[in-house]
């Protein structure tokens, strides 16, 4: 039994790096509906239900320590590549459908709360909100608002059951759907010609800009994410906290802000900041999944059930959407699937239209990683108040 907090840490690593490396050596389909992340959460759930590490207080310690720290720097390099300025020039009607698609998703899950609270235990909406912060956004998003709300880590179970599952099954049916893009795109007399030159001129940009990672950037990047973390923290206990409103919410909110704005700096064109984002991601995941009870997931279906109905009511409001401003498939498919699935689904279903509009696809979820805390939140208060 592992006592020691470092020994604790470096074994939450050493699973989460065999799992990415297992998830990209492998060519198993497996990964293709159960993310790497997802994987870790239960791996490591399963090995503190059998007593593998012991919460003494130097385990104790390196949870909150490092889990605390971590989670502002995350998101502040993990919004690096969502350059408002880009996300503006994709114009008016890619931008409205990724509005109507965020909305929705939140009011799928005001919507489905109402009905099936009754049925859940008492601070389900917490795994609601973490929930929906990750599909308007994506995995990160999620673990912000984990540390915000204080949600319970066997809640966050729940939350990456339905990720995992309701995902997936969203996934196939938008690709199995690109076919009748024509057909759709005539009935609701939509026009495609604006999308199509965006695509394109995003794409000879991207190939311009595509630098390879190098050391000087690391260790910068780790550097001003680490400070930002510092920074936010130590702003956020000088603002007022509520019961809601808690010295980790402010930290997360202030550090999604510096994380914009740098966006939008040189340092938004170093390359390595999604690298160093997403090895914060494992670390974090692997932290909370330390701590959860797998008796607790006895709820397990109704959870499934809930996100099914989110995502029923999320797509009739996009296709009524759809017919009344007139948008086409691919807008619609994309902005779903960029607050759903996040950048690592988006392009794909991008690709299937055309290689052209990948770029399309990441910097819509890009915007799905700047919004998707803030509004994951929003939607926990509501929530809280049913």
């Amino acid at each position: 039994m592992i006592t020691d907090g470092f020994q604790y840490l470096a074994l939450l690593m050493l699973i989460g790096g065999s799992i990415r490396l297992i998830e990209t050596k492998s060519k198993s389909r497996l990964f293709d509906y159960l993310p790497g992340v997802v994987a870790l959460y239960f791996i490591v759930m399963v090995m503190a239900a059998v007593g593998v590490w012991e919460q003494t207080e130097s385990v104790n310690k390196t949870y909150s320590g490092v889990k605390n720290n971590l989670l502002p720097a995350m998101i502040f390099l993990m919004l690096m590549k969502g350059d408002l300025r880009k996300i503006i020039d994709l114009g008016p009607r890619m931008l409205l459908a990724f509005a109507i698609s965020a909305i929705s998703i939140g009011l799928g899950f005001v919507i489905t709360y109402a009905v099936l609270g009754h049925w859940l235990a008492p601070d389900a909406w917490k795994a609601f909100a973490a929930l929906s912060g990750s599909w308007m956004g994506g995995m990160g998003n999620m673990a912000a608002i984990q540390g915000a709300l204080q949600v319970p880590d066997t809640a966050m179970g729940y939350a990456l059951l339905m990720d995992s599952v309701d995902y997936a099954l969203w996934v196939i049916l938008l690709l199995a759907l690109v076919p009748y893009a024509a057909a759709f795109n005539r009935w609701t007399k939509s026009n495609t010609d604006t999308i199509d030159r965006i695509g394109e001129k995003l794409e000879a940009e991207a190939a311009e800009a595509d630098k390879p990672i190098d050391f000087t950037a690391l260790v910068f990047l780790l550097g001003a994410a680490l400070g930002a973390s510092a920074i936010a923290q130590a702003i956020a206990g000088m603002l007022p906290a509520t019961s809601f409103f808690t010295a980790t919410t402010w930290a997360v909110l202030i550090a999604t802000v510096f994380g914009v704005m740098a966006a939008m700096t040189p340092m938004g064109r170093m390359a390595g900041s999604s690298e160093l984002a997403n090895v914060m991601l494992y670390a974090i995941i692997g932290l909370i999944a330390s701590r959860a009870d797998l008796a607790g997931l006895g709820a397990a279906p109704i959870y499934v059930v809930a996100g099914l109905m989110v995502l029923a009511v999320h797509g009739l409001a996009m296709v009524a959407a759809a017919k009344v401003f007139r948008l086409d498939l691919f807008s619609l498919g994309v902005a779903s699937l960029a607050n759903i699935g996040g950048v690592a689904s988006a392009p794909i279903l991008a690709a299937a239209y055309s290689r052209a509009l990948i770029p399309i696809g990441v910097l819509m979820a890009m915007l799905g990683y700047i919004i998707g805390t803030g509004g994951g939140l929003l939607v926990g208060k509501i929530l809280s108040l049913l």
